[in-house]
């Protein structure tokens, strides 16, 4: 028997206890009692980086949350608000990895298949012995975290012709813009649609997320937030290579969080979209503490706060690791915590998620904060939803 009734309600009611309200808990606001759960792991966090801007958004059993605090632009002093836009950097990366696992729900491509295949030009280049899956999970043999400087728009397939991989494809993970790059490149070409218009025009209106955007446009401007760089300077996101399949979405914590819950299975969605978002979520390697699914990273749950950290290092960002392969791969499950951290030059993104909670939160700052401080405040936000919605 529950201490509480597992009605949202309810759950929140709880909150307000956890965090030392009165006697008449019951009676608070649901919303203001989770809102100091969130406020007790984020405002310190927020002072000690010196962010002007964020927004946490929660879910909890098909509810959702949303929080914000201070400003979008210090030059305006405009606050952040439900409809301010934030880069959510590499968390990008799943987005495109559910576009190509639609592809394949589609019928359209196969991880397994070689990547020159849905690009003539590779033909007789490294990338005919190198799958889809292989760039879709960093583990083509070696492909850096940034293409070099002289990498253009013109020159990228010259760049990946020339390329020879530093390990057998599948035995090392090394996290790679220009893997998930060509990777969505791919599976836009194995759809017949440049991939900008497959994921603005096709996915994203599928997802039902109508605040989420590659390019934004002119009359959604003024909710695009300024991001901060180290010395404070306002900054955007600089176009590169491939930039639109690696770390292209600008999104609100409203929209991220829908996408979050649509990763749990709460949302009514299509049944090739929902399986496509399921699959994204198999496990294809261990790699120390993680096992890789497609876009996002995962841990067996519950799980140890340094694991998580672990597995969201600047080792395993900036580092060749070993990759274990999972045989037969691991198939989707909801005891998994799954997440995906996102970074541009001003701005700082966390998601996480636990399926068979019902769980999730996101968190988006204009700030680049170092990852260890998002990770922190969201394990400890996602320990007190888990101890609410705990049926011991």
């Amino acid at each position: 028997m529950r201490d509480f009734p597992l009605t949202r309600l309810g759950i929140l009611a709880a909150a307000a206890v956890l965090i030392g309200a009165s006697a008449h808990a019951t009676d608070r606001d649901p919303r203001e009692a989770l809102k100091g759960i969130v406020d007790e792991a984020i405002r310190p966090v927020m002072a000690e980086h010196k962010i002007p801007g964020l927004a946490v958004a929660i879910t909890a059993e098909g509810e959702r949350y949303v929080f914000n605090y201070g400003v979008a632009s210090k030059e305006s002093g405009q606050a952040v608000t439900d409809r301010t836009l934030f880069e959510i950097g590499s968390i990008s990366k799943t987005f495109t990895a559910t576009l190509a696992a639609y592809a394949q729900e589609s019928g359209s491509l196969s991880l397994s298949d070689p990547a020159g295949k849905y690009l003539p030009a590779l033909a007789g280049s490294s990338f005919d012995a190198i799958s889809l899956l292989d760039l879709g999970t960093y583990t083509a043999g070696g492909l850096p975290l940034q293409f070099p400087n002289s990498v253009t728009d013109e020159n990228v397939i010259a760049y990946f012709k020339k390329w020879h991989p530093e390990y057998a494809p599948g035995t090392y993970r090394r996290y790679s813009n220009p893997s998930i790059g060509l990777f969505g490149h791919l599976a836009a070409q194995s759809m017949g649609k440049p991939f900008e218009d497959l994921m603005e025009g096709e996915l994203v209106p599928m997802l039902g997320l109508s605040r989420t955007h590659i390019r934004v446009p002119e009359d959604r401007m003024a909710d695009y937030a300024h991001g901060y760089s180290r010395d404070g300077r306002p900054v955007r996101v600089t176009p590169g290579v491939l930039d639109w399949e690696a770390y292209g979405i600008k999104t609100t914590a409203f929209d991220l969080i829908r996408f979050v819950e649509a990763n749990i299975g709460g949302a009514k969605l299509d049944g090739t979209l929902q399986r496509a978002i399921t699959a994204t979520h198999t496990g294809y390697y261990r790699v120390g503490e993680m096992v890789q699914g497609l876009g996002w990273e995962m841990y067996p749950y519950p799980t140890e706060l340094e694991r998580l950290l672990a597995g969201n290092s600047r080792q395993m960002a900036f580092e060749p690791n070993k990759a274990t392969k999972l045989t037969p791969p691991l198939p989707p499950r909801g005891d998994m915590l799954i997440n995906k951290t996102g970074s541009t030059n001003g701005f700082g993104a966390y998601a996480a998620f636990i399926p068979a909670k019902e769980i999730g939160i996101v968190i988006l700052a204009n700030r680049s904060y170092p990852i260890p401080a998002r990770v922190k405040a969201a394990y400890r936000i996602l320990t007190e939803l888990d101890k609410l919605t705990d049926p011991r």
